[in-house]
């Protein structure tokens, strides 16, 4: 349920072999296709509890002041039903049902028939027409970028009517914020459903497509690895980028003017959450090219957990300081705004540069230099389900020396200041550090999973020339 991007560790330097050969053996990439007993316990739980957290803690902030101790003290206490807290949340509306509306056709549009003109004036950066990486069923697809120019363009126009034209308030979004939850979760359950459905009786590509022969499982990870309609509408890409992460620097502007509406100022806090949250969807769009090569579209299967994730746990939870701090404005002192400014960037330098060494020497097959001198690497193959064979080269210099994943670490400590903005009243906007931790660390064990299934003994000299996943010398 995140946009956040993991340039896969174990692959770099592609190149094809028309031999089959021996003692490779051919891997299935992407979900499992078959379930354990403890996966389909957790699948459950996520399909039953994630929607209700979301709930929880939108609520608690709307009836509780963010507490999420307070709501559960009224519940056994006896003071409040579960009925009298249904009873007070925001319906549906139809004004948040054509903002919704309006919003996801806009970005449709602009993702659909808009074609990307930054790439021709901006310096360095890739877009227009990019492939992606191969498929397990040997495709190569190919994909509009143009997200940092639907973000322009967007972000354009909030400014143009909040300072011009004032067809609606800033504070838009906040003010419809439960109604809009309950569109966000229409619209995630319906294109899961239907990327399901479409699995089944009309796929984009038959091979790439995975059945475990378990229903929920089916659901919430997906059949499909690349659902599209029509040559250029990719789901996986649409959903991972826009509207959620679009929206995500919109939703903090909101708030950031809700707190203005009702304080006469903006704090430092909320200053500190829109920059540096708006630093990484800038990078993530700047990089829009290179997240074609991540573990999101290379082995995620788009079901209810991207689908429903990106359309709801993404824009609401990520979102939580912000949200917090509409209800808590906090000033900080010059020393600890400082302080969490160094700790952002310094985690976002991390996270950055880490993936450009994996970028650089990827693009270069390894002719390059990382900190002044030629990068080791392990030579490995690998086998698709057509039965070619694949060489890759995995560095083990530069930051992926200290750690197989450190570009985790840097979005770790970028993810721990966006929380520290927020003081340390309330334990609501920490979930963010907390659930990222689990998040990524759960992703390293099930990319080096994937990864070990692929390359085998390769894998194993790789880890063993780069022990540590995260914290060198400790983990």
């Amino acid at each position: 349920m995140a946009a956040h991007q993991e340039k896969k560790p174990s692959e770099e330097s592609k190149r094809k072999s028309t031999q089959n050969g021996t003692g490779t053996s051919q891997v299935q990439w992407g979900r499992a296709w078959e379930v354990d007993w403890f996966s389909l316990a957790s699948i459950l739980f996520l399909l039953t509890f994630a929607p209700l957290i979301v709930y929880y803690f939108i609520m608690s902030c709307d009836q509780y002041q963010c507490s999420l101790i307070d709501p559960l003290i009224d519940l056994l206490m006896g003071n409040k039903h579960l009925s009298d807290i249904w009873n007070k949340t925001p319906t549906l509306t139809y004004r948040a049902a054509g903002i919704y509306t309006l919003w996801v056709a806009f970005q449709v549009v602009l993702y659909l028939f808009v074609p990307d003109f930054c790439h021709k004036f901006l310096p360095g950066y890739v877009g227009g027409v990019q492939e992606g990486a191969v498929t397990p069923a040997g495709v190569v697809n190919k994909y509009e970028i143009n997200g940092l120019q639907a973000w322009i363009i967007t972000h354009v126009l909030w400014f143009a009517n909040a300072y011009y034209f004032h067809w609606f308030s800033p504070t838009i979004i906040f003010d419809n914020w439960i109604p809009l939850l309950w569109c966000a979760n229409v619209l995630g359950y319906a294109v899961s459903t239907f990327a399901m459905i479409k699995s089944y009786f009309f796929p984009t590509n038959a091979k790439d497509c995975k059945f475990t022969g378990n229903f929920f499982y089916n659901y919430m990870m997906g059949i499909e690895f690349n659902p599209r309609i029509g040559k250029w509408f990719d789901f996986k890409l649409f959903f991972n980028g826009r509207p959620g992460i679009v929206a995500w620097t919109l939703i903090n502007l909101s708030y950031a003017a809700k707190q203005q509406e009702l304080y006469g100022q903006v704090t430092n806090s909320m200053i500190l959450v829109n920059v540096l949250q708006g630093i990484y969807v800038l990078d993530f769009f700047w990089n829009e090219a290179w997240y074609l090569k991540t573990i999101d579209i290379c082995h995620d299967h788009f079901g209810w957990y991207l689908g429903w994730g990106d359309c709801v746990w993404l824009p609401y939870l990520y979102t939580l300081q912000g949200l917090y701090l509409v209800y808590h404005p906090v000033q900080l002192c010059t020393a600890n705004a400082i302080g969490i400014l160094m700790l952002g960037l310094i985690g976002y330098y991390v996270f950055r540069m880490t993936n450009h060494q994996k970028d650089l020497f990827r693009r270069t097959n390894g002719n390059c230099k990382i900190w002044g001198k030629k990068p080791e690497y392990i030579e490995c193959s690998y086998m698709s389900v057509d039965g070619t064979k694949y060489y890759s080269k995995l560095m083990t210099s530069g930051f992926w020396g200290w750690a197989r994943h450190f570009n985790y670490t840097g979005d770790l400590m970028g993810s721990l200041a966006y929380c520290l903005t927020c003081g340390f009243e309330h334990i609501l906007p920490y979930f963010y550090i907390v659930y990222m931790t689990i998040l990524l660390t759960h992703r390293c064990i099930r990319d080096e999973h994937r990864c070990f299934s692929k390359y085998g003994k390769d894998w194993k000299r790789y880890t063993a020339a780069v022990p540590y996943r995260l914290i060198p010398g400790i983990f």
